[in-house]
């Protein structure tokens, strides 16, 4: 499950010289944002080193990486102290942006279209869209949680791959961890860790 999420956040972030201001309209925003990537992911004036560094920079603009730590801890956010909640988060934003990058050279251009949008409340916005790969492989369907507490600046809290939420996957991942560990969260922060020195 862990390749199908560096898989399809991979996907989706692209790489240039400087971040791009987007739209805050969340449709468009999603819009820009991957057309960037697939115009860019293939981008061989960029080297390997480049684009993981832009992509980590893109990431920590545009996805929600805090909110979804928390979400990802599960119950435990809740009885865990300060100190060991930072620790985790700490870990986790390192451990995200790793699997992000770690598989960013296996992928190139596809098409992508956006199918359309559902404005669930002020601040919160789905967007469907479908990624069309360039290998001839079925159509992907991907819903864009989108949250835009801040109207100027829209940020990624999920994607819905085929009605398979990813933070849901990943938190039920962690929630294994947990449950093989007495529900420590240093144990978690251990294994986060050991995946971002490998």
């Amino acid at each position: 499950m862990k390749k199908l999420v560096v898989y399809l956040f991979s996907i989706f972030f692209f790489l240039s010289s400087s971040l791009q201001a987007y739209s805050s309209n969340p449709r468009d925003f999603v819009n820009d944002l991957v057309s960037d990537v697939i115009a860019k992911l293939s981008d061989k004036n960029l080297n390997k080193e480049q684009k993981e560094i832009f992509i980590e920079e893109v990431a920590l603009e545009y996805v929600d990486i805090n909110a979804l730590g928390l979400y990802t801890l599960g119950e435990l956010r809740k009885s865990s102290s300060k100190d060991d909640i930072s620790g985790y988060q700490k870990s986790f934003e390192k451990y995200f942006l790793k699997s992000l990058t770690s598989r960013l050279s296996e992928y190139s251009s596809s098409k992508f279209e956006i199918l359309n949008e559902d404005k669930k409340s002020a601040t919160y916005t789905i967007v469907s869209s479908k990624v069309i790969p360039d290998d001839g492989g079925p159509d992907i369907k991907i819903d864009w949680r989108i949250y835009t507490k801040d109207p100027d600046k829209p940020l990624i809290r999920d994607l819905i791959v085929e009605g398979l939420s990813l933070a849901r996957t990943q938190k039920e991942e962690f929630a294994s961890i947990l449950s093989s560990n007495d529900n420590d969260i240093k144990a978690l922060i251990i294994k986060l860790e050991e995946f971002v020195q490998n």
